[in-house]
């Protein structure tokens, strides 16, 4: 199909473009912006007037797997169009985890054209047990972009040696969520005086920076590539910030939870916050604010985890962490900047452009993505910008309504998205 979308805010953060110009595709790919090419007809126009034209959003860290099978979760990629996703990184599911060929292979199998791109992360274990390692070559060559232990933290610090050894001899990527095991057992909230007040156990943020410095240094012996998934801390930030320094080959995203909230919005033990990473206090909220506007964090990501009712209804300690945050992405990047009074397009940044740079790291052969320069991939979205609405969990996509931001007023909605220049989404009206 030949598209021609006309009159809308064209906000491209990767080539510094944000004014009015027209978008000409054919073939699943931007063939020109501004004027049309000679000779060409488009089979349909868009008209864009009032709405901004973005690069489809790129989440670093989504849950979409069916919970139980080998495929997706039709309600979770619905909800990433109706966010203006269309590329996200998938991380690992502890119910089936990919830890063969064969199971990449029958994942893959699932995808289908006009849903959002999947990248899924493999098993750096078997099972996510922490004991054995996985074929990663094997994995990689069945479609696994990078390896990842997700919430199954590793304990043992050999394994952990063995497979930085293991990706780094292969060019492959690590995908690591820094968290000390034994100083995290037992905890549902950050350490501190609200954890006291509530009076529930607490995690230091030693945990992030004792699991920091044992990456780091593994990583100087191995010379593996890393990236860390969720920050949460200003001393573990500190830390990152040392690392880049030194050369290190690190990349870094943190969640928008922990972008926009704070232990004391958990309130009176409002399961909705109960989050991995847990919530953390002002001060590691406003070194994530910084780190994110400077570019010491690469990339934010929504971290969407989609809790059902009987997770959520346990008390606080024993219920199931996570919330839905996928459909709210580009609102909540977009309320980061109008709260802190940064441009738009420093916002979009690190929704588009910044992961598209962590996956040009980590996978080179995925091809470019998360700009709308001329032979880019027609993957889009039409926003209006100045439209506020509420979050309503019940009008959500995902088959997970919990979430922090429920009853939130919200900048900005996607109005439609596109994948290769068709469209898959369109906001009812």
């Amino acid at each position: 199909m030949r598209l021609h979308i006309a009159n809308g805010r064209l906000i491209d953060p990767a080539n510094g473009v944000d004014g009015q110009h027209d978008l000409y595709i054919a073939s699943g790919r931007i063939i020109a912006v501004g004027a049309a090419p000679d000779g060409f007809q488009a089979d349909r126009r868009i008209d864009a007037s009032g709405l901004a034209v973005l690069p489809g959003l790129i989440d670093l860290s989504a849950r979409v797997a069916q919970a139980g099978h080998t495929g997706f979760a039709p309600a979770e990629l619905r909800a990433a169009l109706a966010g203006g996703v269309t590329r996200l990184v998938m991380q690992p599911d502890a119910e089936s985890p990919l830890d063969e060929p064969t199971k990449v292979e029958a994942l893959m199998r699932h995808a289908q054209a006009g849903q959002c791109a999947v990248h899924p992360l493999g098993a750096t274990t078997v099972g996510l047990a922490g004991e054995t390692l996985t074929e990663m070559a094997l994995l990689a060559r069945a479609g696994c972009m990078a390896f990842s232990q997700g919430e199954s933290i590793m304990a043992d610090t050999r394994v952990l040696w063995g497979a930085m050894r293991y990706a780094s001899g292969l060019g492959q990527t690590l995908w690591l969520r820094a968290q000390d095991p034994w100083l995290a057992r037992g905890t549902s909230v950050a350490s501190g005086p609200y954890a006291e007040r509530l009076g529930l156990e607490g995690m230091p943020a030693q945990a992030e920076t004792v699991a920091l410095h044992t990456i780091f240094e593994l990583q100087r012996a191995t010379g593996a590539r890393i990236h860390l998934a969720r920050l949460s801390s200003a001393a573990g930030i500190d830390l990152l910030r040392k690392a880049r320094r030194e050369g290190l080959p690190v990349t870094a995203d943190v969640s928008v939870n922990s972008l926009l909230l704070t232990d004391v919005d958990i309130g009176f033990f409002d399961t909705n916050h109960h989050l991995t990473p847990p919530l953390r206090g002002q001060r590691d909220r406003d070194a994530i604010q910084s780190a994110l506007a400077d570019g010491v964090i690469d990339a934010l990501c929504s971290d969407h985890t989609p809790v059902d009712a009987r997770g959520k209804a346990e008390p606080f300690a024993a219920s199931t962490p996570g919330a839905t945050g996928i459909e709210l992405l580009l609102s909540l990047a977009l309320k980061w900047a109008r709260d802190s009074r940064r441009p738009i397009g420093d916002a979009l940044a690190r929704v588009t452009s910044g992961p598209a740079a962590v996956l040009a790291a980590v996978a080179p052969q995925l091809g470019p993505c998360g700009h709308l320069g001329v032979d880019a991939p027609a993957d889009l979205c039409l926003a209006d910008l100045d439209a506020e609405w509420m979050v309503m969990p019940a009008a959500l996509q995902s088959r997970g309504v919990h979430t922090p931001f429920a009853g939130m007023m919200l900048p900005g909605r996607v109005r439609a998205t596109m994948v290769g220049g068709q469209p898959a989404w369109e906001t009812p009206v």
